[in-house]
């Protein structure tokens, strides 16, 4: 099932700022999804301080998960019949607050409700509006465009993470929050200042606000089906990817490396996504996202089980590349998918429940890791869930490809 969009009334020459929003795409996405990704850094100096367990301190990552998922769906919704530059600057602005708090936080709930704050408004707020829009920017090569801002999110869970652990060495974690709020905040808003959305959603806003008309139906429409599979199939799939995200760090810490190398294994996995969000939106144009999404995913759940049986430096360092690519070609497939399977007209608010079910397994894969080692007292029956989680998306897909094979000839 193709979308019908409207990118094609750019035109050749219209189409050359959306560059500009991948560039907006890449660095917005590169801050908020470095700021989630370095809990790994923070997890340890944070639970010695409170004397709180692994499980409840990884809960933070599970708090702003969900409120990027909930509140990610009602902003996804929003963006369709709202200019893309309020949730650019919402996102820009709240996340440093939330920062902010989580520096001066001392309690479990100030600790959670600091999380909950950056994950419901401004990761939630950032994500789908962003990605919406700049798969409305191109009629070609709107992998390529994708994967090229996606990588942001990658390049920042690499560096944003090794820089939190610098500074947490040189100084405390507090100062660690505190200076990367001041950081993000001054260059959030300037990035986000660019952001624009194409001609063709200006004219349809204008239409909208000519007839007082509230943009359309809430429904997903014709998009429902591709959506309830692809949904299905995320939180599996993320379910798997965050248990890694989340606990390398800690776990090869626990193994007597010392912290910045432990960041630094982090940072390799994430440079390496970098590259795998590029190449498969790349290998997405080139033969389908759904093809390449499979085999990411194929990767991912293959790669993700060795990190608990791997103890030389070297090979570490070579698993996390080879996990970051896959893992992070996985995300950049699902946003293509999505972009590329349903109306432009109800873009933002598809891949927001999309990624309202990707919350929940990103969630559920912080939380249970955390809790399986709380458990046992080792990093193994973490890993090993994760790759149960990574196969089991593999099955989903392949009951979306059989069941939308059988769909076609009911459609066309």
């Amino acid at each position: 099932m193709q979308a019908t969009s409207d990118d094609s009334k750019l035109g050749g020459g219209g189409a050359h700022y959306g560059w500009v929003m991948v560039f907006v795409g890449f660095s917005l996405t590169a801050m908020s999804f470095g700021a989630l990704g370095s809990m790994g850094v923070f997890l340890k100096p944070i639970a010695a301080e409170f004397g709180w367990s692994r499980g409840s301190t990884a809960l933070g990552y599970t708090t702003a998960a969900m409120g990027a998922a909930v509140f990610g769906i009602l902003w996804g919704f929003l963006a369709d019949r709202n200019p893309t530059m309020r949730f650019a600057m919402m996102g820009a602005i709240t996340g440093p607050i939330a920062m902010f708090g989580l520096s001066q936080s001392s309690t479990h709930w100030q600790y959670y409700l600091s999380y909950f704050i950056f994950g419901a408004f401004s990761h939630g707020a950032l994500v789908s509006p962003i990605w919406a829009n700049i798969g409305q920017w191109f009629a070609k090569n709107k992998g390529t465009a994708l994967g090229v801002a996606l990588a942001g999110g990658a390049f920042g869970q690499a560096v944003v993470p090794f820089s939190a652990r610098l500074l947490i060495t040189s100084y405390d974690w507090q100062t660690a929050y505190m200076v990367l709020a001041a950081v993000f905040l001054l260059l959030g808003v300037i990035i986000a200042s660019l952001t624009k959305d194409t001609p063709a959603k200006k004219a349809r806003l204008a239409e909208i606000r000519a007839s007082q008309s509230n943009g359309g139906s809430w429904s997903l429409g014709e998009a429902r089906f591709t959506v309830t599979w692809f949904s299905i199939a995320v939180i599996f799939c993320c379910t798997c990817m965050a248990v890694p995200v989340v606990h390398v760090v800690p776990m090869l810490s626990d193994r007597g490396f010392d912290p910045q190398v432990a960041a630094s294994v982090l940072t390799t996995l994430m440079l390496a996504g970098a590259l795998g969000r590029m190449g498969a939106g790349r290998i997405c144009d080139l033969i389908g996202p759904m093809r390449t999404y499979a085999a990411m995913s194929f990767m991912q759940a293959s790669l993700v089980i060795w990190f608990p049986h791997i103890d030389e430096l070297t090979s570490i360092y070579v698993l996390a590349a080879c996990f970051g690519f896959s893992f992070s070609g996985v995300m950049a497939c699902m946003v293509v998918s999505v972009n590329s399977m349903v109306p432009v007209q109800v873009g933002a608010r598809s891949w927001s429940v999309v990624s309202f079910f990707g919350w929940v397994g990103m969630a559920i894969g912080s939380f249970t890791g955390g809790l399986l080692f709380d458990l046992t007292g080792d990093y193994f029956w973490s890993f090993t869930f994760a790759g149960v989680m990574g196969a089991t998306n593999l099955v989903v897909l392949l009951g979306f490809h059989t069941s939308n094979a059988r769909r076609q000839p009911l459609v066309a």
